[in-house]
């Protein structure tokens, strides 16, 4: 068997179980309806934070769709009266939708900046600080939505559900945000980050926990939800403390017993911003 073969046997496989899914697929009865479309889209193509996005690709047109939805003159003249939870879920699955898009707009990515992997996002010419999008009557870019508007709910842990389109990101779910049930999204968000080697690794033996270094992105906001949560740990910085606490709930008793000798160094991961590309085999 050849592997140009072996390759296009993998991508009938793919397509016909992506078909079969999406006629199985019923969205959550607390879901509005506003969010369906997203919902359908991830549930599809959306495997463990990964994106089939040769796929979503060829499906494009409901990703479109649901982004322009986002802006429609109901959206612009309710969306003052939405509860927070409402607003959250809203803005939560308004960046996911925009950075879906922002990918199959460029897909495949073959990009020559140094500074990144070449099938990054950030090979994209100003996919996060300067590419407009128009939600609920603003003309906003990625980074607006991250540091501005989702800044302002005060919760944390919608910066680990952010996809941005790299590996390094918290888990992309394979469902849309609701307003009934965002907090209890972001609470498994925030665990599954947390549970993650990929994301927090606690090395008793070599002496360190090692860390995204998404937790100190936005550090202030990191330090006043989670300090407080730590063990005593005498003369350690308020990030540090942030950290434990962030982990706390999740540690093994092994790994608790470390923490609490307070011998250990924390160490921040470099950042990886390779796609989530599901489309050629999982990123090793």
């Amino acid at each position: 068997m050849t592997r140009r073969y072996r390759f296009a046997l993998g991508v009938s496989i793919m397509f016909a179980t992506l078909i079969l899914r999406a006629q199985n697929y019923e969205p959550s009865p607390d879901l509005e309806a506003l969010h369906v479309p997203l919902d359908a889209v991830l549930d599809l193509h959306v495997r463990d934070g990964l994106v089939y996005y040769n796929a979503l690709q060829a499906d494009r047109g409901r990703l479109s769709r649901y982004a322009a939805s986002l802006n429609s003159p109901e959206v612009v003249s309710g969306y003052p009266s939405w509860d927070k939870d409402r607003q959250k879920a809203f803005w939560i699955n308004a960046y996911n939708a925009f950075v879906l898009q922002t990918v199959v707009s460029h897909y495949p990515i073959r990009g020559r900046a140094a500074a990144y992997p070449s099938n990054s996002i950030r090979q994209i010419p100003g996919a996060f600080e300067k590419t407009p999008h128009m939600a609920a009557g603003k003309s906003v870019t990625l980074d607006q939505i991250e540091t501005t508007i989702l800044a302002e709910f005060k919760d944390w842990r919608v910066f680990v559900a952010l996809g941005r389109g790299a590996v390094g990101s918290g888990r992309l779910r394979s469902e849309a945000f609701g307003a009934k049930m965002v907090d209890r999204q972001l609470e498994q968000s925030k665990a599954q980050f947390a549970t993650s080697p990929r994301h927090a690794k606690v090395d008793s033996l070599g002496g360190k926990v090692t860390i995204n270094p998404i937790l100190s992105w936005r550090s202030a906001a990191f330090i006043d939800e989670y300090a407080d949560d730590s063990f005593d740990l005498p003369k350690r910085e308020p990030i540090e403390r942030a950290v434990i606490g962030f982990l706390r709930p999740h540690l093994l008793d092994s790994e608790e017993e470390f923490i609490k000798k307070n011998s250990f160094q924390l160490a921040y991961e470099p950042f990886d911003w390779r796609l989530n590309d599901l489309s050629g085999g999982r990123p090793d």
